[in-house]
């Protein structure tokens, strides 16, 4: 009597309470297994597993709900069998460029290392492409495209040197290794990327003024790839610009060194350009042109732990060329040391242009023999003819000068030469101490800027 007055109530009761906590968030319309494999989860075995349940209102009683509890022991040593085939990682295949045919023998490597790229980015397990050590490998032009089927990494452990016959860059004068739309890649390793740049730089105008301006290629670009990771790596000696991030989103460029002589024309360390969401961090960067540089399109760039010099300082722009719109916003560069550079931190920026370049912070930066550590330049001209003078100018405003300290190889250790149309804005200085290498007094020199200060600060402007 009791369980017919008191159990379908009690039925209904249960029926209607929420699921317990254990449940979490899980929706029925997702089938659980596919979204833990997608996201490479491995499930594990649940700690207390009971292949039946208790008989509502009935103790000391199992109702099995394998339709043959005869086999029920196999039965469920069969789920679990498939359960862990299902769960068991697979591990990336290793894909040797050795294997596809390269020698490193002071010949072209190239076609192996094309063939060996291209089965590893159709793996769909994932993939480990390596360059193995000790040997030295000679390229020519290659592009590395994607998508890829899966993750992949590139370890590159020996050398890759490129080719110096000038007409293996007919194809494409302007780069030299190419990764194109890659997900999920890694490039690392602790080997070198050698340029062997020295016949180009023999050939450019900046060296010989008699010689027409012309492009080089440039060593490794990184072009529309998405969550990627460069780590570990030489670069050395480019053609041209060492390392391009164009049109890239969420990238992490750790532990660089990128080095080139002092003279060597135009041998940028790592541009950015048209990309989002980078971290530059741990880099050391010696070459003939700006250490960094950052220009139109890029947006959340974070340099951390930079080592510059010799170079042109780490640099926000040119932009606005040619009466272009240029667009740059939220960077951040921490904990810098510039050392016998042309140029500091800079922000510069042709007449004619448009657009901005807004919320900048230089912050925890040391100078050593610098000849222009904090610099705006508005009326940038790099160009043998002289500029004509402009009205449009693209907008400079809220940058954050702050602890900043060292020595100036110039007497004018700070200088902002802003447009009069579009005067800079919003440029705030706190706990800047820099003083002149030799006796001489720092100077400040400031145009069309409105400022704000806090703490130390030498050199102010003038009012």
């Amino acid at each position: 009597m009791f369980l017919k007055t008191h159990s379908l109530p009690l039925l209904i009761t249960l029926i209607s309470l929420p699921f317990p906590s254990c449940f979490g968030s899980y929706r029925l319309s997702e089938d659980p297994f596919h979204i833990d494999f997608r996201q490479a989860h491995a499930y594990r075995r649940p700690t207390t597993y009971h292949p039946y349940s208790r008989t509502f209102g009935v103790s000391n009683q199992r109702n099995y709900h394998n339709p043959n509890p005869a086999n029920l022991f196999n039965y469920n040593n069969e789920i679990w069998s498939r359960l862990d085939r299902a769960r068991a990682p697979v591990a990336p295949k290793i894909v040797n460029v050795d294997d596809f045919g390269a020698k490193a023998n002071g010949r072209d490597d190239s076609q192996a290392f094309k063939t060996a790229w291209k089965y590893a980015c159709s793996s769909s397990q994932g993939a480990i492409l390596v360059v193995p050590k000790n040997k030295i490998y000679h390229l020519k032009p290659i592009d590395f495209s994607g998508p890829c089927k899966s993750a992949l990494v590139m370890k590159i452990y020996g050398t890759i040197k490129a080719t110096v016959n000038h007409s293996d860059y007919k194809k494409d004068g302007r780069r030299w290794l190419y990764f194109e739309n890659v997900q999920n890649l890694k490039v690392e390793g602790g080997g070198i990327i050698n340029g062997n740049g020295r016949t180009w730089w023999q050939k450019s105008c900046k060296i010989n003024k008699a010689l027409p301006c012309k492009e080089a290629p440039t060593a490794v670009t990184f072009y529309k790839c998405s969550n990627l990771r460069v780590a570990g790596l030489r670069i050395k000696n480019a053609q041209q610009m060492h390392l391009i991030f164009q049109k890239c989103v969420n990238v992490k460029a750790f532990n660089l060194f990128v080095i080139a002589p002092g003279n060597s024309p135009n041998t940028d360390g790592i541009h950015v350009t048209e990309t989002q969401n980078i971290n530059i961090k741990n880099c050391v960067i010696r070459t003939g042109d700006d250490c960094i540089s950052i220009v139109s399109g890029s947006k959340n760039v974070r340099a951390t732990g930079i080592t510059c010099g010799p170079g042109h300082g780490i640099s926000i722009g040119s932009l606005g060329a040619r009466n272009s719109a240029a667009h740059v916003s939220n960077v951040i560069v921490n904990r810098a040391t510039l050392s016998g550079t042309t140029n500091g931190v800079r922000i510069k920026t042709w007449q004619g242009g448009s657009g901005y370049a807004k919320n900048i912070k230089f912050q925890n930066i040391v100078m050593h023999n610098v000849s222009n550590p904090i610099i705006i330049d508005q009326n940038y001209c790099d160009q043998q003819k002289p500029c004509s003078k402009q009205v449009s100018a693209v907008q400079v405003s809220d940058v954050l000068y702050q602890n900043i300290r060292g020595t100036s190889a110039s007497n004018v250790a700070v200088k902002f030469d802003c447009s009069q149309s579009f005067p800079c804005r919003g440029i705030f200085l706190q706990d800047v101490a820099l003083r002149p290498q030799e006796e001489d007094i720092a100077e400040a020199s400031c145009a069309n800027v409105k400022l704000s200060y806090r703490g130390n600060v030498s050199p102010p402007c003038s009012s």
